[in-house]
């Protein structure tokens, strides 16, 4: 999908758009007051006090007829330049624009002017409204002023805008698919997970459907781990906030943390990671290097307060489980276990198909040092040794200033979903700085203390996240051995009694091999049945009737395919249990 701030050409007409849009919202709104109207990725939006109207959906259409009769005049698009003084007397009855010129220095300001409408920008715009008539209103939603939720409630409506109709056609078309790939549709069409604001938003809760592919995922990578020397611990949702000022978090996190809690004259904090507490887990007893690498490995309950406007189902919430690990080891150790962790990660991707994914290397942004750990040898020992790492083991990377983690650099493996813009997947980061916090230490080949090194990593992400990602990219056809329901048997006649016991026969057969199998004979219609199967998609639909019971056999229709394959009942079963032990993604 194409990133409308990356092209230049194209992020100018958006922002010109995005002018025609508030004149014609303007025109339909008298007393509508603008905040900022930039480009994004996604396209472009215009921020708005409309009073006290609400943009409902079929408001679009028409602002969009308003704006198809501004761009029919033909206005050119001006460019002005004013003063400050003369920018704060222009808009002296517009509280936002007067915030906005508040923030600017003393000079000169630029605003541009198309007909009856100008408005402060930087610009640069087209030079006619004609060229903005390839667009699209696409969606609207409400948005806090500046994102702070003590202020005003704004309308915020987006759209895109493109040079020909050819190209507007085939993003609506992109579009279309995305709104068919969203997770949280088919999350909503398999049963897999909800949320409700009554427990909270950003909080969401998985069905049993979704929990069992949740599980799946966790037993998955949990058995990868545990070949590789992992241990698996537990540890609390909730710690002091003298953890977290011990580790750093308190002071360069605490924005993203829930508030602290006090209790009996302690304070507590839900946890937004897991390093603190299996920092703790190792300092519990002494080490020695013979002991090293130790490898501490957690599905770990997370919580971060995420601002509301960037929720997105189990993609981004405030609540996560990751698949967090730390791995504790001498600096003659680095390279081979970041080795093995690179190859976790591209093993794991093999076994998901993932193969569009990039590989960035994170580093601190040395003009912005307050929000890093302070200590520039540490910062140059660290980000030295993990190039050196990504290069001796030849992974082509790119380098991102200012995306480390506060406390060390890091490799990113970001993945670019079938639609929507890419997002870091799995990650392993660098760290010399939290064991100093928490004074780490083994015991060298000496007899000396020594402290190790840290890498944080995180295969799946979390798995979440990670769900909503394999969801989109199969449109829900999941493997057969992560589908959460594997086979759905449907007697032809349920109210025949020869062929309901035969159904049951079956669905016991199949539930013997520990296939996750559901019997569906209620009296609705064969075909609603295979419908609601389809909808659910269940992989392997069984249509049985008198020819399947006579001759001990299954008839049964793969999801999304119309034609019916018939074989021995013990010959479906073998192949289905193979199918998921292996954790194949072929089909029979």
């Amino acid at each position: 999908m194409v990133n409308f701030k990356e092209d230049e050409n194209l992020s100018i007409l958006n922002h010109s758009c995005a002018h025609v849009m508030a004149q014609a919202v303007k025109h339909l709104y008298p007393q509508a007051r603008f905040w900022v109207g930039p480009v994004v990725a996604e396209g472009f939006y215009y921020d708005m006090d409309l009073g006290e109207d609400v943009i409902r959906d079929e408001d679009l259409p028409i602002i969009e007829k308003e704006m198809k009769k501004i761009m029919k005049s033909g206005k050119k698009i001006i460019r002005r330049e004013i003063t400050k003084a003369e920018a704060l007397e222009m808009f002296r009855e517009d509280s936002y624009k007067l915030d906005l010129i508040s923030g600017l220095e003393d000079g000169t300001i630029t605003c541009y002017e198309q007909g009856d409408f100008t408005d402060l920008c930087r610009g640069p715009h087209v030079d006619n409204v004609k060229l903005c008539r390839n667009f699209k209103l696409i969606k609207h939603s409400g948005v806090y002023w500046k994102g702070d939720s003590n202020n005003q409630v704004l309308q915020r409506i987006y759209g895109v805008c493109f040079p020909t109709s050819e190209e507007l056609e085939n993003h609506l078309k992109l579009l279309e698919e995305a709104k068919e790939r969203d997770h949280r549709k088919i999350g909503r069409d398999m049963h897999l997970f909800m949320t409700d604001d009554l427990v909270g938003r950003g909080l969401p809760m998985f069905l049993p459907k979704g929990y069992i592919i949740w599980q799946e995922l966790e037993n998955y990578i949990k058995e990868k781990e545990r070949n590789l020397g992992y241990q698996h611990v537990m540890t609390p949702c909730v710690g002091t906030v003298n953890l977290y000022k011990t580790s750093g978090h308190w002071d360069h996190y605490k924005e993203n943390m829930f508030p602290a809690m006090d209790v009996e004259g302690e304070s507590f904090v839900l946890r937004p990671m897991n390093c603190p507490h299996h920092m703790m887990i190792y300092a519990n007893r002494q080490h020695s290097y013979k002991d090293l690498p130790v490898r501490i490995g957690e599905i770990a309950h997370d919580f971060r307060f995420e601002a509301s406007g960037t929720l997105k189902g189990i993609e981004r919430g405030r609540h996560f489980c990751q698949n967090d690990a730390h791995l504790f080891v001498t600096p003659e150790q680095i390279k081979d276990e970041f080795s093995r962790v690179v190859d976790l990660i591209f093993d794991t991707y093999k076994d998901f198909n993932i193969t569009d994914y990039r590989c960035v290397l994170s580093l601190r942004d040395p003009e912005n040092k307050v929000k890093y750990h302070d200590d520039d040898a540490m910062w140059e020992k660290a980000e030295n040794a993990l190039r050196e790492v990504m290069d001796s083991l030849g992974i082509p990377y790119t380098e991102e200033i200012g995306e480390a983690a506060f406390y060390g650099p890091k490799l990113d493996v970001n993945v670019k979903p079938a639609v929507g813009n890419e997002y870091t997947l799995s990650t392993c980061q660098l760290d010399f700085c939290l064991p100093e916090k928490f004074n780490l230490t083994y015991i060298d080949s000496n007899g000396e203390k020594q402290t190790p090194v840290v890498l944080h990593r995180a295969i799946l992400g979390s798995l979440d996240r990670f769900m909503a990602y394999i969801l989109e990219e199969t449109c829900g056809n999941l493997p057969l051995w992560l589908a959460p329901e594997q086979v759905r048997v449907l007697p032809v006649k349920n109210d025949d009694p020869a062929i309901n016991d035969y159904s049951s026969e079956v669905t016991e057969t199949l539930k013997a091999r520990n296939i996750r199998v559901k019997l569906d004979n209620r009296s609705e219609k064969l075909g609603y049945r295979m419908r609601e199967g389809q909808i659910q998609k269940v992989p392997y639909l069984l249509v049985l009737g008198q020819n399947e019971k006579e001759n001990n056999t299954v008839s049964f229709r793969l999801h999304g395919q119309k034609n019916t394959t018939e074989l021995p009942l013990e010959s479906f079963a073998d192949k289905i249990a193979e199918l998921i032990h292996t954790k194949s993604w072929e089909s029979i």
